[in-house]
């Protein structure tokens, strides 16, 4: 099974993938690290791009990555910002059936009265270099993210009253259970 854990900035999509490779012991691959190395090897014009130009630039490579998971039947985690919500369209209905999405995004509110935890947390699980909280890019990533997710019917976590950990990674396991939920977002 390939798990895929997308969504906005410092929402925990990191630790949620880190916590499910201690509980399953699957192998995971970190987005960021994956743009990192595109840009350092100076792979096309990288550095230049925003992260939604970057999303798509690097889809075509992961997408082949998600591909080979599943032709040799590797439990495999994708986390990062960079998967883009319509994902679906690079995948046979034979290879979906192996996979599974969930994007985590916050509130507004949630972002505006939570900005010092926020920041507090962000290097909870990895060193961030070049980490700078900006509350209007988060809140602006959070609401384009929800807002792709519906109008895709892809299934999101929307953290609105508080951001409890064993929560958010019990609501991600729930997709892994079912990869159809009848509902298309779950609110914390």
């Amino acid at each position: 099974m390939v798990v895929l854990i997308g969504g906005s900035s410092h929402v925990g999509k990191t630790m949620v993938a880190k916590k499910l490779v201690e509980r399953h012991g699957w192998e995971c691959i970190s987005l960021d690290f994956l743009k990192n190395a595109f840009q350092k090897a100076e792979i096309s014009d990288c550095a230049a791009l925003d992260d939604v130009q970057m999303r798509h630039r690097m889809w075509p490579f992961v997408a082949q990555i998600i591909k080979q998971a599943i032709a040799s039947g590797r439990n495999l985690i994708l986390e990062g910002c960079y998967i883009p919500v319509e994902w679906k369209q690079s995948f046979t209905e034979d290879e979906l059936k192996d996979i599974r999405a969930v994007f985590i995004v916050m509130s507004e509110s949630y972002i505006r009265s939570h900005m010092d935890e926020i920041g507090r947390f962000s290097q909870a699980v990895e060193k961030r270099t070049n980490d700078t909280l900006d509350m209007e890019r988060l809140v602006r990533c959070s609401a384009d993210f929800k807002e792709d997710c519906l109008e895709n019917g892809t299934f999101y976590i929307e953290i609105d009253w508080e951001y409890d950990k064993d929560s958010l990674l019990d609501a991600v396991e729930s997709v892994l259970e079912d990869p159809n939920p009848a509902e298309k977002g779950i609110l914390l």
